[in-house]
């Protein structure tokens, strides 16, 4: 595509400027061009036909067994799963702020993948899909084009091409089509014009920009000025992406979150009241991130960047000013009042340290502000960190105002003098310079305990060595070091320890200096024990909130907290940590200050029956339940449902997200659409759907126990039970990893605290992001994939199998459009081989018609010229069958496993190699393929591609194999177990050949470099293979030692014993036994050592195709070698039995034979 440039004279339009510039394909501008499509686009057209098809049939359309199949009263969960088994499985549903892209598609694919085969398991399978709208994102683009429509009418037109242009020097780099998520005030500014003077730039400054960007038509743009119409909008096209990928999806179970439609407004409105009811909601008061501009909690998805950032709580220190340097008195000249008292505010993580207090640090370029407390108290820190105090009651004196009276630079202060709270140092201490000092954590004023602080004991080492060069006085720094905590590794002063011993000679050593404070915080948390003060003999852990108290009870502390990181909300705002009476879900360990029995529920269920497919999971779910705290689960603005006990806040997107696979057991028999407005099949009007029907339904009453009051009748009460009570538990649920942290988390929190132990789900598959072409998703560098972009590219099929070939682990996967493409040429020419060998058959009787045929008559391919069904079978037949069996059975274990990767190569990648081996054999062979198997290829190939490829897999089932029935109800193929003494031949006949071409291969590359070969591989030749009739002699003996010995046997002791001159072979020879016995192997395989197949006979078997394979080959003589081997080629020593030798020679005038 093309680079979107705009000319050197913009439109006046602001709109026509932005369009110029922002093309809505130019996000996926570095990506693969396909040019000839005209077996892509065949491809697609059978992929749309076998949509229809399922759609019209209702193919994934399962329902619970009926009351009247299974009568309700008699029949148990657990009876009703063991005789209609059942899978149900879902992804995280979708954020409806725009449309899915390729990342969406990988993390359904692998529900997609499940839901396929758990059909061919012969399952009942569900796989449904409903749309998140919940939140702030929708609701704060939809009011920021209400504004912008003021400001610039229905179409933008009053907008001033000026106010989107922007002067400034640009490398011409073309401007990429933001995201949805992107939505800030400046996305970046994007080149006009190419050139290195100074070029004009359009900024995307807009939110009609970020849709016109995204292709929304400009008449359209203003409509979505209501938030309801994204809901209106974008879910259809979510389906319609989702339906051309071949989804395995129930539609008819599909909905919108929030009031938007009032069946799972009451749904959730019942689970928010079951949860205050079952103590699991508290109201208190707690630190919450929060924006200021929003005026509520910015909870994970309010936020534009910072999802998973928490709040981190400190101990705010006051050290009160005692004498000011000349310079800062200059500044606060007139500025304080008569008699004020002025504080810097360090803020610490270890107040248990303060005894050894020796100077305070702040950065010498770090703009600081005194702010106004009250009329006589004033503290110093930076600017953010008094706009976050603002919004913590009982520090400034008005919400959100934090008067400021003066300023200056840290530089300015050096050498005050300050009075430090618990510090051995009476008399005061100094502010001093510290470069490291950052104004984006903490208060950017940092108190300084040189005895446990690595960074603090550098530091003034530091000054000291240099205190004229920092412009201080040097006994400013030389105050006496106290020890503190004595600990058992580092003693009791393990500042300096760890400085001395780590070697850190600066405190520009900072990645030493990182190292050497966690090793100081974990040694003195976990194992210190104070040695100075009142709480002299405790450990850390007891004395630190012990210390923390005491100073909080003087008056020389107050709490202090902030994000633990940057967060930006959905509205553009630098979010704060704000202290707020607040409805919480009451998550966390006990330590943490939540339900610490709800806590260790999760943690066991998590460690026990859940299946989470990768320790690294466990482990990260593990992490978060141990850090998890408190959440917010209420927010005043966005969509939502309302709190039902208080109704001018809503529910929050995470917590109306838990268990909301529940509600898609019966949500087709409550509603026939997504609103909610067409009443469902079962005449259940959403007002109808009291608590007591929602306990009853989802199981939190005994199944006979109805006695509760609703007008919904009897049969229709058990019939949603029943659907609930067959699809519940969940099997499985796909996401990103980036949801363990919260959506996955809670959901098994709610889980746990709504539903019986039986009904908590089996298992959480997640997966890394998804690169793509070995880089990162990017719309600003053009590497960006949507889903309706690449199926239109390359088709469903090819674009499926690219996905099972992207990866299956936690780690992030990569989505190689090269591979989709070659998938494109790959599926057509094996669909049309397919077709080929059905319907172009030439049958024969035997070997000799074949050739006779081959050679006389004109055949379009080979291939169809086929041994006829029932005639007698040969060796590579057997083989081949044998090796479809072993394939067959591989790729079932994968599929069971949800490694597609891994089934793909064996199902499909390795299936077509097995083909193409036996086709090239059996034609080499002058016999070609065997009627009934390269039928049983064809079949078996549509059938273990049907998960993943299931347009391909239906068009050769229905279409070639002439079967009356969709693939998608074809159970997986039985095989017989595979025959190991055919496994081993085939396994022999690979390896020999590899062998012998590989050989050939050295010859021709020695003949390129200009060396001297054992022959010339361009002139006629003849290779004699050599066939040991039994092993070597040497061998013997120590295969009697393994057997006496192991599995006690000791290598060590052993190679002492065994003669030198045999040690060399014998010692490998003795370890690849028992390494082969170590891995299981049975001990008379191992050391019997017996062949499991004919060796002299798969030789001669494989004569045809090597002179076929091996270049100017004209004779293969094969030798038996036996004990004597006088008269043979030096090569005929090598042999054993099962490793045959060669050798090769030059020959003139031999016939091919």
């Amino acid at each position: 595509m093309a680079e979107a440039t705009a000319p050197k004279d913009l439109p006046a339009s602001a709109v026509q400027a932005t369009l110029t510039v922002l093309d809505p394909e130019h996000s996926s501008k570095n990506t693969l061009k396909i040019e000839n499509t005209e077996k892509r686009d065949t491809l697609i057209e059978s992929e749309k036909k076998y949509q229809k098809q399922w759609q019209e049939k209702g193919v994934f359309q399962p329902d619970a067994p009926s009351i009247e199949e299974e009568p309700f009263d008699t029949t148990t969960p657990d009876e009703l799963h063991e005789k209609y088994p059942k899978f149900f499985g879902n992804f995280a549903y979708p954020y409806m702020n725009g449309t899915l892209h390729a990342g969406h598609m990988f993390t359904a694919s692998k529900v997609e993948f499940t839901a396929g085969f758990a059909r061919m398991q012969g399952k009942r399978t569900l796989f449904p899909l409903g749309y998140h709208v919940t939140g702030m994102p929708i609701k704060a683009c939809a009011d920021k084009l209400v504004r912008e429509i003021e400001q610039f009418g229905p179409t933008f037109e009053r907008c001033p091409v000026d106010d989107i242009i922007e002067e400034g020097p640009t490398d011409g780099a073309a401007p990429p089509a933001p995201t949805q998520a992107e939505a800030k005030t400046d996305l970046g500014k994007y080149s006009a014009k190419k050139g290195k003077a100074a070029a004009k730039s359009v900024k995307t400054k807009y939110q009609f920009q970020i849709m016109l960007a995204q292709g929304i038509p400009l008449e359209e743009i203003q409509n979505f000025s209501d938030p309801y119409y994204w809901i209106q909008y974008f879910p259809p096209l979510a389906k319609r992406d989702l339906t051309n990928f071949g989804a395995r999806i129930d539609w008819r179970r599909q909905f919108v979150t929030t009031d938007a439609n009032p069946y799972y407004d009451s749904f959730v409105s019942w689970q928010m009241r079951k949860l205050k009811e079952l103590g699991k909601i508290i109201f208190a008061k707690r630190y919450t991130v929060y924006s200021p501009k929003d005026g509520q909690a910015c909870l994970d998805h309010d936020r534009q960047s910072g999802e998973g950032v928490g709040v981190q709580e400190y101990t705010a220190l006051k050290l009160k000013v005692k004498e000011w340097p000349e310079s800062a008195k200059k500044i606060l000249d007139g500025k304080l009042p008569e008699g004020a008292n002025v504080y810097f505010i360090p803020a610490t993580l270890r107040p248990e340290t303060m005894y050894g207090q020796t100077c305070c640090f702040v950065g010498p370029n770090i703009e600081y502000g005194v702010f106004k407390v009250s009329e006589t108290e004033f503290f110093v820190c930076s600017q953010r960190a008094a706009r976050n105090m603002s919004y913590q009651p009982g520090i400034f004196p008005i919400w959100g105002e934090w008067p400021r009276v003066a300023s200056f630079k840290g530089k300015d202060v050096i050498g005050t003098l300050i009075d430090a709270p618990l510090s051995i140092h009476k008399d005061g201490v100094r502010i001093l310079p510290m470069e490291t000092v950052k104004d984006t954590k903490g208060t950017a004023v940092v108190t300084c305990v040189p005895s446990d602080s690595p960074d603090d004991y550098a530091t003034v080492m530091d000054l000291s060595k240099k205190a004229e060069y920092y412009g201080i006085k040097k006994e400013w720094v030389d105050l006496e070091i106290l020890p503190i905590i004595d600990t058992p590794t580092y003693g009791n002063l393990t500042a300096k320890r760890l400085v001395e011993e780590m070697k850190i000679q600066s405190p520009k050593d900072t990645k030493k200096l990182e190292e050497a404070k966690e090793k100081a915080y974990k040694e003195g948390f976990y194992k210190g024990t104070i040695i100075y003060g009142e709480f002299k003999g405790k450990s850390v852990e007891q004395a630190k909130n012990l210390v923390r108290k005491k100073l909080m009870d003087s008056g020389d502390a107050f709490n202090y907290a902030e994000p633990d990181g940057k967060v930006m909300s959905r509205s553009g705002d630098d979010c704060v940590a704000a202290l707020l009476d607040q409805w919480f879900m009451n998550y966390g360990t006990a330590a943490n200050g939540g339900d610490g029995e709800w806590a260790q529920q999760v943690l066991d269920h998590i460690e026990g029956e859940l299946q989470l497919y990768y320790p690294e999971a466990q482990h990260a779910f593990k992490g978060v339940v141990n850090w998890l705290a408190n959440w917010a689960c209420a927010r005043s603005y966005g969509l939502g449902t309302k709190l039902p006990w208080d109704e001018t806040v809503k529910v929050e997107s995470l917590s109306d997200s838990t268990i909301y696979q529940a509600y898609y057991s019966f949500a087709h028999l409550l509603h026939k659409d997504m609103f909610g407005k067409e009443v469902g099949p079962l005449g259940v009007k959403p007002e109808q759907m009291n608590d007591d029907v929602w306990d009853y339904v989802f199981g939190r009453r005994d199944r006979k126990d109805q006695d509760f009051k609703t007008d919904i009748p009897k049969k229709t009460l058990e019939t949603l039970r029943r659907h609930f009570d067959y699809w519940y538990p969940l099997d499985m649920r796909t996401s990103g990893k980036d949801l363990i942290q919260n959506h996955l988390t809670f959901n098994l929190y709610v889980h746990a605290a709504i539903f019986d132990k039986p009904n908590w789900p089996r298992s959480f598959r997640v997966n890394g992001h998804l690169m793509l072409n070995g880089d990162k998703m990017s719309k600003s560098t053009g590497n960006f994939l949507t889903v309706t972009q690449a199926i239109s590219k390359f088709g469903a099929d090819a674009t499926r199998i690219a996905l099972a070939d992207a990866g299956d682990g936690i780690e992030d996967a990569n989505f190689e459009e090269t591979v989709a493409n070659s998938n494109i040429l790959k599926l057509f020419e094996l669909r049309k081989w397919c077709e080929e060998m059905v319907r172009d058959a030439i049958i024969v009787e035997d070997g000799d018609k074949y050739k006779h045929i081959r050679d006389n008559e004109r055949v379009k391919t080979v291939d169809t010229i086929q041994r006829k069904s029932g005639s007698p079978r040969v060796l590579w037949d057997d083989m081949f069958d044998n090796e479809m069996n072993a394939l067959v059975a591989e790729t079932k274990k994968h599929y069971e496993e949800t490694m597609y990767k891994a089934a793909l190569k064996s199902g499909y990648f390795d299936f077509t190699a097995a083909r193409d081996f036996y086709r090239e054999v059996t034609k080499a062979a002058g016999l070609g393929m065997h009627e009934d198997l390269s039928k049983r290829y064809i079949e078996l190939q549509a059938l273990l591609l049907t998960p993943i490829a299931p347009h391909w897999a239906d068009y050769i089932w229905q279409e070639v194999l002439s079967k009356p029935d969709t693939v998608q109800n074809a159970l997986y193929p039985s095989v017989p177990e595979s025959i190991p003494s055919l496994t081993a031949a085939r396994e022999y006949v690979r390896s020999t050949s590899t062998s012998i071409t590989s050989a050939e291969g050295a010859q021709v590359k020695r003949l390129a470099k200009g060396k001297q070969a054992l022959f010339d591989p361009k002139k006629d030749k003849k290779i004699t293979i050599f066939v040991a009739k039994e092993w070597p002699e040497w061998q013997k003996k120590y295969i009697d030692i393994v057997r006496t010995s192991y599995p006690t046997i000791d290598i060590k002791a052993l190679s002492k014993s065994i003669d030198k001159a045999e040690s060399k072979k014998a010692m490998p020879f003795i370890n690849g036994l028992k390494r082969r016995l170590d891995n299981g192997e049975s001990i008379d395989v191992v050391l019997n050592r017996e062949l499991a197949f004919n060796e002299l006979d798969t030789l001669h078997a494989m004569v045809p195709g090597l002179k076929q394979t091996v270049r100017n080959c004209v004779q293969v003589d094969i030798v038996a070698v036996g004990e004597e081997k006088e008269g043979l080629l030096p090569q005929a020593g090598a042999a054993e039995p099962g490793s045959p030798s060669f050798a090769f020679e030059n020959v003139e005038g031999v016939p091919v034979r």
